[in-house]
């Protein structure tokens, strides 16, 4: 057998979502491609490092408020998670409400059904369907109830890896999917001074280099990319206009590589823009919501400020001015 029948079979959008990003003028590659299999681990290391707080933060809020959570959202419901990954948090939730069913929608195939695995485990009376899919694209939810309610749950902050029109339209995607009379509970990381924001995003053990790199490293594998991965190094800003972290991979000397058979090359200092992380103040993120047809109906915050979760109920539809 040979070298390229054992390679991966490359996603047709991975392919040609870094293609146009590596010919554009702003070089940039959509950051769902992080997460291969090695990718979803890294990040779950991610989430247990000490400067990363959302993690921490975000399991304490569901722990503080479960009892407020129970009685806001409906026993027997159907429990909806975008982007599930290693659903780390989802316990708690899932304690806390006692829903039908479980439905985890995640872009990571093995590591989804891992994880759905080690739920079934420690719930087994409750019905889990993991659904591996892109929860940004359309998708299709497994028919529950018609009297069931559906709670979305959205953890993390990764509505805030979104450009704002885009988290708009996915908000209004998750609408869809979830119907009429639905609740989601989503969680928001919110604007603090950068001596706390950028560790979380450069840790002292770099583990989130190494996260951001396997990206060049996944390229290599499954398009046949020549890219040399010593050439980049992680780089991490504060956009302060847009509100947001930006993680890049930045090359440190020039360089020439193929992927999928054709021909790049990068000067040093050039960078190919990996991810954004938008952070919020409550206003902000009621607007962000309000546009996408989710009204507000509670907000959980820690003592600080740095990281709230909303609960918000589906809006009535209506047709604008």
């Amino acid at each position: 057998m040979s070298e390229a029948d054992l390679r991966p079979q490359a996603d047709p959008q991975f392919r040609a979502d870094v293609l146009d990003g590596l010919r554009g003028p702003r070089r940039a590659i959509p950051a769902r491609w992080f997460y291969d299999k090695h990718g979803s681990h890294l990040f779950d290391e991610i989430t247990r490092l000490p400067e990363y707080y959302p993690t921490r933060i975000e399991t304490e809020l569901l722990a503080k408020h479960r009892d407020e959570l129970a009685t806001l959202v409906p026993a027997g419901s159907a429990v909806v998670e975008f982007g599930a990954g290693s659903a780390t948090k989802t316990p708690l939730l899932l304690e806390a409400i006692d829903p039908d069913i479980y439905i985890p929608v995640d872009i990571s195939g093995e590591y989804l059904r891992a994880s759905a695995q080690a739920l079934a485990r420690q719930f087994p009376d409750l019905a889990i369907c993991p659904i591996e899919a892109d929860f940004s694209t359309d998708m299709r939810l497994p028919t529950t109830k018609p009297s069931e309610e559906r709670l979305g749950f959205f953890p993390g902050s990764t509505i805030g890896n979104f450009v704002p029109r885009s988290s708009v339209d996915l908000l209004r995607h998750m609408r869809n999917h979830l119907g009429q009379g639905a609740r989601l509970l989503i969680g928001f990381d919110r604007i603090k001074p950068t001596d706390i924001l950028l560790p979380a995003y450069r840790d002292a053990a770099g583990v989130t280099a190494a996260f951001n790199l396997n990206l060049l490293t996944r390229i290599n594998r499954e398009l046949d990319g020549t890219i040399p991965i010593d050439a980049f190094e992680h780089h991490v800003e504060w956009n302060d206009r847009e509100a947001r972290i930006e993680m890049h991979l930045r090359c440190v000397r020039d360089v020439q590589f193929r992927v999928s058979a054709h021909d790049f090359e990068m000067r040093a200092g050039e960078s190919i823009h990996t991810e954004n992380s938008h952070k919020f103040d409550l206003r902000s993120l009621r607007i962000l919501l309000r546009a996408g047809g989710w009204t507000p109906v509670a907000e959980f915050s820690d003592a600080a400020q740095w990281f709230t979760l909303v609960l918000a109920e589906a809006a009535p539809r209506y047709d604008a001015p």
